[in-house]
């Protein structure tokens, strides 16, 4: 049976509706882009959006950072950043004739790698040990990141000139990629109005403590997956491994990706179970930049989105009846 839970006074489903509305006073037109996006903080993942510059991925991820009371860093990613700038060095202390550690942009409850493609892969792999095990190792030292700890980067896909495309391996890391897309006419409107004049994100409040997202997060660990809806998950990430079109389908870290991702979204929902719908309308988001094309079917003009679709098409969805209750 699942488990109605409520944080303080507020239940999850109130918190989380106060950190959409506040990103929303800076972000207009986009509040479903803007759940993906919380959604994937409150699942303790890390975010990768990527879209044609100048439709607010760096407004969504500093929108998201001021409204928890939390640290957070900007770390602009260019050819020359060094490992080091990230995760941080050990110096030489005359004073005390010892080393003495100190903490690169990494050590923050919110980093913002803004487009982090644009470093080399060598600044781009001190990541991969931050974002999978919370924690970075400098000279043979481990130093324990501080809760709650997400990576928000920023790519833009049509530059090329000067980047390094993200490797496999750190893309896999990123529990869900999402799109901003630009505004529509009303939209449009309302950001020459709320941004003429000025950058309201500079003046955006925090609504919700670190404190209170490690708590949303512990929460959404009791939300109920059926075990029908564990099989489908499985079958889906199976079928995308031997899907002809595909070199690489989805790893077993994507498929936890999956149903963490939708544990979360069922909770901002008000609900302590998952359904079929969410995970289907999570599929692309948290699946996708998993998928390496075969060269024939780029050839064709392919892309993963398609053949995901695909997939999903051809997999059975389960027939689950849902328990009554909600968060």
């Amino acid at each position: 049976m699942a488990r109605r839970t409520a944080l303080g006074a507020a239940t999850f489903e109130e918190q989380f509706d106060a950190l959409v509305s506040n990103v929303e006073r800076v972000i207009q037109g986009k509040r479903d882009v803007i759940q993906m996006a919380l959604a994937c903080l409150v699942a303790d993942g890390h975010l990768l959006i990527e879209d044609v510059p100048g439709v607010g991925k760096t407004m969504l991820a500093k929108a998201m950072a001021r409204s928890i009371d939390g640290s957070w860093h900007r770390i602009q990613f260019t050819p020359d950043l060094l490992p080091s700038d990230v995760t941080g060095v050990s110096v030489w202390n005359r004073g005390t004739n010892e080393f003495e550690f100190r903490t690169g942009g990494i050590f923050a409850n919110i980093v913002l790698a803004d487009e982090v493609n644009r470093a080399s892969p060598k600044t781009q792999s001190a990541l991969l040990e931050a974002m999978e095990e919370r924690q970075v190792t400098v000279d043979a030292v481990t130093h324990d990141l501080e809760r709650p700890f997400m990576v928000i980067a920023t790519q833009n896909p049509i530059e090329y000139e000067g980047t390094y495309p993200l490797p496999e391996a750190q893309l896999d890391r990123f529990l869900m990629r999402i799109k901003v897309g630009y505004p529509d006419r009303a939209a449009g409107i309302d950001i020459l109005e709320t941004h003429g004049s000025g950058e309201p994100v500079d003046d955006l409040a925090p609504v919700l403590t670190a404190a209170d997202i490690v708590k949303l997060q512990e929460a959404v660990t009791s939300i109920y997956v059926a075990p029908s809806l564990k099989g489908y998950i499985i079958d889906v990430v199976e079928a995308t491994r031997h899907e002809r079109d595909l070199v690489l389908g989805v790893s077993p870290r994507g498929a936890l990706a999956l149903q963490r991702a939708s544990r979360a979204y069922a909770a901002s929902c008000g609900r302590d179970y998952v359904i079929p719908d969410d995970l289907k309308l999570l599929a692309g988001s948290v699946l996708e930049h998993r998928l390496i094309l075969s060269p024939e079917s780029q050839l064709r003009g392919a892309t993963p989105a398609d053949v995901l679709e695909s997939v999903l098409g051809r997999v059975p969805v389960p027939s689950v009846r849902a328990g009554a209750g909600g968060l």
